[in-house]
C-alpha cells in the first residue's frame, strides 16, 4: 500500500459488518467513523435532527445501527459536528453538485461588441440589442471603441458611447471594468447583472397587469 494512503473503516451495508477500506491521507479529506478524533462530538441525525453532545463511541455505534456512516461536516467547531449519513451517496450528491456548479461557470462567455465614435443610429441601436440579449443569456460583454487615425485623441467621444451604452441596459447590466483606454480603444466590460434583471422583469409584469 501506498505511503499516502491510509485505510479507514466503512460500514458494509451488505455484509452487516464493519471494513476497512483504502483512501489517501489528504489533511483537507473529510473524516468518517473511525478516522474521526475527537473524543465527543455534537451529532445530527440522517433528518437533520440535533441529538447533542455525545462519546464518539456511542456515536459511532448509533450510526452503526442504523446501517450508516458517522461524517464529520464541522472539523473547526467544538465539539466538532458530525452527521449520521451513506457517506457514498453523499459524496455522490456533492461530485454532482460540483459538476453542475462548473458546468454552469464554463457556459458564461465573454462576448466582444466593437462600436466607431461616429458609430451611426441604426448600428449603434442594433449591436447595443445584441449586448442586451448576450447579458440576458447571462454572458459578460467586452465593448470595445476603435479609434483610427485623429479620433484617437477625442477618447471623450468613446466614453460618451460606452456611457449611453451602459445607460441603455442598465436593467440587465452592471459595470464590471469601468472604460479605460488600451492603445487606440478604449474598452468597457459589462456583467450580467441577476438582480437587476429579476428586478426589470417584476416591473414589466406589475406594468402590464396595470394596462
Amino acid at each position: 500500500m501506498r505511503a499516502d494512503v491510509r485505510p479507514i473503516r466503512v460500514f458494509a451495508r451488505e455484509r452487516k459488518e464493519w471494513c476497512r477500506i483504502a483512501t489517501s491521507d489528504v489533511n483537507n479529506e473529510t473524516r468518517i467513523n473511525d478516522r474521526i478524533r475527537a473524543r465527543e462530538v455534537r451529532l445530527v441525525d440522517p433528518e437533520g435532527r440535533q441529538l447533542g453532545i455525545k462519546p464518539l463511541p456511542e456515536a459511532l455505534h448509533i450510526a452503526r445501527e442504523l446501517d450508516l456512516d458517522l461524517v464529520e461536516v464541522a472539523p473547526m467547531a467544538n465539539p466538532p459536528v458530525c452527521k449520521i449519513l451513506d457517506y457514498g451517496k453523499w459524496r455522490y450528491e456533492a461530485a454532482q453538485r460540483d459538476k453542475e456548479s462548473r458546468r454552469k461557470t464554463s457556459n458564461i462567455q465573454i462576448k466582444e461588441m466593437k462600436y466607431r465614435p461616429k458609430i451611426g443610429p441604426g448600428d449603434f441601436d442594433t449591436k447595443t440589442r445584441r449586448v442586451a440579449r448576450f447579458l440576458a443569456e447571462g454572458h459578460k460583454v467586452k465593448i470595445t471603441i476603435m479609434f483610427r487615425g485623429r479620433e484617437v485623441a477625442h477618447p471623450e467621444l468613446g466614453k460618451a458611447i460606452l456611457d449611453r451604452i451602459a445607460d441603455d441596459v442598465g436593467s440587465l447590466a452592471k459595470i464590471e471594468a469601468a472604460p479605460k483606454l488600451d492603445g487606440r480603444n478604449m474598452v468597457m466590460v459589462l456583467a450580467a447583472d441577476k438582480r437587476a434583471q429579476a428586478a426589470a422583469t417584476k416591473a414589466a409584469a406589475a406594468a402590464a397587469q396595470e394596462t
